[in-house]
């Protein structure tokens, strides 16, 4: 009898072990990606030749870093070859934007084993990402992935690292929930609601992923071999587009919406978006594209065309789609949908009752009725501020303000002039600087590392905010944060001294972040008492999100069951 359940038992653990040899064979087969192939790797052997520190040529590509501390990026050809001239001119950018980028990761997620599991979860959930990425655009990536650093080859491929880092932001917006990391702001305005009637588009790239993410930003003139000229502001080995505007007229400009956890890869929105900017001409084509791809996360693409002089938004989703047309001379855009195809979805609903985009939305509205007209001067000033509803101070980062100190850049378009306002570090808060498209891709053969190709004249300058004391507290208040959140999470008994405790205190005093940080900290010490006061400070501040607010009422009551 034991003979007989011994051999059970030893089969059964033979075809488990099978069946675990057979999912790993399985596995390690459906993460493989296949590479492009390319006709003509000519590209790759062309020389990167430097002419003064900052200022790189191949071919008839060139990379150069502007007064402004803004990096400018000319590329042509087809995708392999743009991708190749990009990868070669921008190499040591990208390990820059690399380095921040899975620093950041560490941060969020310090457990190494955790990440391991996440590298092999990402490589099968982003298995089918090459099927939904047009062949011209591979290319690109494949390209630009022939100069990425093998300091991450332990992560995956150059060629799997470049492509999946496309998806990174569809990926992490539905996962993250859009927890504090993405609260972008957009709107249009023309006809009589701007100065001179001309279509006007102003955002803000709420896109957080560290401020060292933000240092090196790119604005991208591309001269593509088929399709029609733009621009993007971008980072070092990303093709996407966020923000950008071709020779056309045509702007575009992406806001998260809410999304549940994706279960297939797609293509990944900034994809979608730059298609847009290199194949349409108008807002019809715009949207056939936009409706001719699947993706794996909602989001709302504004679309604007000078000479049609009017904007819409494409609300998508990963089953269906809804353009927004507001029907008036002008267009807001927050993290919720407003059409009639999406306007009683429950997951919409609960996304305006519960995030700050209702909130945004409103404060939006309320700094636009208080000009009769707006200009690119205004809608910087717009884009830039940082109060509430009514002008109430709900502290500094606050999700809810237009102007949260976290964006990678704003930017402000007038696509029928082809002109482009791009914010300069930090923040939109620093100097705009205008580019003439026009002007670029016509001189783009006579560039040295003494032409500026910005047009001077129209500079929006620094937000005044710079330099007052406040914005000075503001960057007191990110580093000690970062200490206090350091020694809540560390082992052993690291304490906060109160001279630290103060001046947290004062550098941002209206903020329900604060508080909450020191009750997180108390708690961490087994103070509840002193937890439990932070933590009813901080509920009567303006709170970003009904999520959040929830969470400190949790934290709240369980420091009140400790004390009684």
């Amino acid at each position: 009898m034991l003979k007989k359940i011994f051999r059970i038992i030893f089969k059964s653990f033979l075809v488990f072990i099978c069946l675990l040899i057979g999912f790993a064979i399985y596995f390690i087969f459906a993460i493989q990606i296949s590479e492009p192939k390319i006709a003509d790797n000519s590209a790759l052997k062309q020389e990167r030749v430097q002419h003064a520190e900052n200022f790189y040529t191949v071919g008839n590509n060139w990379l150069k870093k502007s007064n402004s501390g803004l990096w400018e990026l000319y590329v042509e050809g087809d995708g392999f070859e743009r991708g190749a001239a990009n990868g070669h001119l921008t190499k040591e950018l990208a390990q820059f934007q690399e380095d921040a980028f899975i620093h950041q990761i560490q941060i969020l997620i310090p457990n190494l084993n955790y990440l391991k599991f996440l590298k092999y979860f990402v490589a099968y959930f982003n298995r089918h990402l090459p099927d939904n990425i047009i062949e011209e655009y591979k290319q690109e990536i494949y390209g630009i992935s022939r100069f990425a650093s093998d300091k991450y080859d332990f992560v995956g491929p150059k060629y799997h690292r470049i492509l999946n880092y496309h998806g990174a932001h569809d990926i992490g917006h539905a996962l993250q929930d859009k927890n504090m990391t993405v609260g972008c702001t957009s709107f249009g305005v023309w006809n009589g609601k701007s100065v001179d009637g001309e279509l006007l588009i102003a955002r803000n790239f709420d896109f957080f992923s560290g401020d060292e993410f933000a240092q090196n930003k790119i604005v991208q003139f591309t001269n593509p071999k088929s399709g029609y000229k733009f621009a993007t502001i971008t980072w070092a080995g990303f093709i996407g587009a966020a923000s950008g505007m071709n020779d056309k007229g045509i702007s575009v400009t992406i806001n998260a919406a809410k999304s549940q956890i994706p279960t297939d890869a797609a293509t990944p929105i900034a994809l979608v978006a730059r298609e847009i900017l290199q194949y349409a001409k108008n807002i019809n084509e715009a949207i056939a594209i936009a409706k001719k791809r699947k993706v794996f996360v909602s989001e709302s693409i504004l679309v604007g065309s000078g000479f049609e002089n009017k904007a819409i938004i494409i609300e998508k989703t990963p089953s269906d789609m809804d353009v927004y047309d507001a029907n008036s001379n002008e267009i807001l855009c927050s993290n919720h949908y407003q059409g009639k195809e999406f306007e009683n979805d429950l997951s919409n609903l609960k996304n305006i009752a519960e995030s700050s985009s209702l909130y945004r939305k409103m404060r939006l509205k309320q700094l636009l009725n208080e000009n009769k007209t707006i200009d690119y001067l205004k809608a910087a000033e717009i884009l830039r501020n940082q109060k509430g509803i009514n002008g109430k101070n709900i502290g500094l980062g606050n999700e809810k303000a237009m102007n949260q100190l976290i964006a990678h850049h704003g930017v402000i378009f007038k696509p029928k002039s082809g002109l482009m306002w791009v914010s300069t570090y930090p923040y939109q808060c620093g100097k705009f600087i205008c580019y003439d498209l026009n002007s670029v891709f016509k001189d783009h053969n006579n560039i040295d590392e003494n032409a500026e190709i910005n047009v001077d004249s129209l500079t929006i300058p620094d937000d005044a905010f710079l330099k007052t004391e406040t914005y000075l507290d503001y960057v007191r208040f990110k580093k000690i944060k970062h200490y206090i959140q350091f020694i809540t999470k560390a082992p052993g008994y690291i304490y906060l001294s109160p001279k630290f405790e103060t001046a947290f205190i004062i550098s941002n005093p209206q903020s329900y972040y604060t508080y909450e940080i020191l009750g997180d900290y108390y708690r961490s010490k087994f103070n509840y008492e002193t937890a439990f006061n932070y933590y009813k400070k901080a509920l009567v501040k303006e709170i970003a999100s009904v999520k959040e607010e929830n969470q400190i009422k949790k934290d709240l009551i369980y420091c009140f069951n400790r004390l009684h």
